[in-house]
This record gives structure tokens, C-alpha cells and sequence, in this order.
């Protein structure tokens, strides 16, 4: 059996306002709000007494959705937010852009900074990361042909 699709990323945060902004400013649209509390949710994590509020974000083509997660018990645990791209584990989410420079001008003013600079890939791509709030990694790629 394949998989149909993949439905979401999900992305624990601390300040679920600040996480919102960001990524409506990049261009998502928030699709829904709610908690998740409950037996189910013990069950599906493996943790105890799960109470978290939660943001449902799409892609404006609504193929792509990201799930923000605020945890309010257990407490969720704080890591490096500074941490270079190549630790094993570390994740990012990519994102198509039409164009990269003014994407990354209007998401510093969200907490957005490059983690390196934009590059050239051949004559096809402009790709960069950027940190964004509680030191997610998001690609950025503008299509050149």
C-alpha cells in the first residue's frame, strides 16, 4: 500500500501569534484554530495529559498544510534555536516564492534572517534558508525558467 499524500508539518512553537504572522506574511492562509486535548491525544503522541492549541495553515494552492502547535501541558522543551542546518534530525520546511528577495524583505521584519545568502542554482533557481520565530528553517526558492 502507498500513501495518499502527505497531509501536514508539524511545528511545536512557543509563540503561536508571532509563528502565525510569519508564515501568513510569507503568503499562507490560516485554515483553522483549535485545541487538542484527550485520551486520543495521549495515545498519538506517547505523552501524558496532552493540552495544546493549534493553528492549521495552507498554501494558497491548498495542496500544503502546516500544523503549529503550542503545547500547554506537558510543557514543551526548549533546544538550541541557533543550531546549523547540517545537525542530524534538524528539518525545514521549502517554499516556492515568486520572488525571493522581496519574500525575505518582508519576513525580517517577522524575526526572518538568512542563514547563509541567496544562490544562484545554474540559470533555474534562487534558493536561500532563513531562520524564522523559535528558530524554524524555511527555504525559500523562486523558480528562474
Amino acid at each position: 500500500m502507498a500513501i495518499q499524500r502527505m497531509d501536514n508539518v508539524g511545528i511545536v512553537v512557543e509563540e503561536m501569534e508571532d509563528a502565525i504572522a510569519f508564515f501568513v506574511e510569507l503568503g499562507m492562509e490560516v485554515e483553522g484554530r483549535g485545541e487538542v486535548e484527550g485520551r486520543f491525544a495521549d495515545q498519538c503522541t506517547g505523552l501524558d495529559g496532552v493540552h495544546c492549541d493549534i493553528a492549521m495553515l495552507r498554501t494558497p494552492d491548498g495542496h500544503s498544510r502546516l500544523e503549529l502547535a503550542k503545547y500547554r501541558s506537558p510543557a514543551a522543551s526548549a533546544g538550541p534555536r541557533d543550531q546549523p542546518h547540517n545537525i542530524v534530525g534538524t528539518h525545514r520546511v521549502m517554499f516556492a516564492v515568486d520572488d525571493i528577495e522581496d519574500t525575505v524583505a518582508r519576513l525580517r521584519p517577522h524575526g526572518a534572517e538568512l542563514l547563509g545568502e541567496i544562490a544562484r542554482f545554474e540559470d533555474i533557481f534562487l534558493l536561500c534558508y532563513v531562520r524564522g520565530p523559535e528558530g524554524i528553517i524555511v527555504g525559500l526558492a523562486e523558480q528562474l525558467r
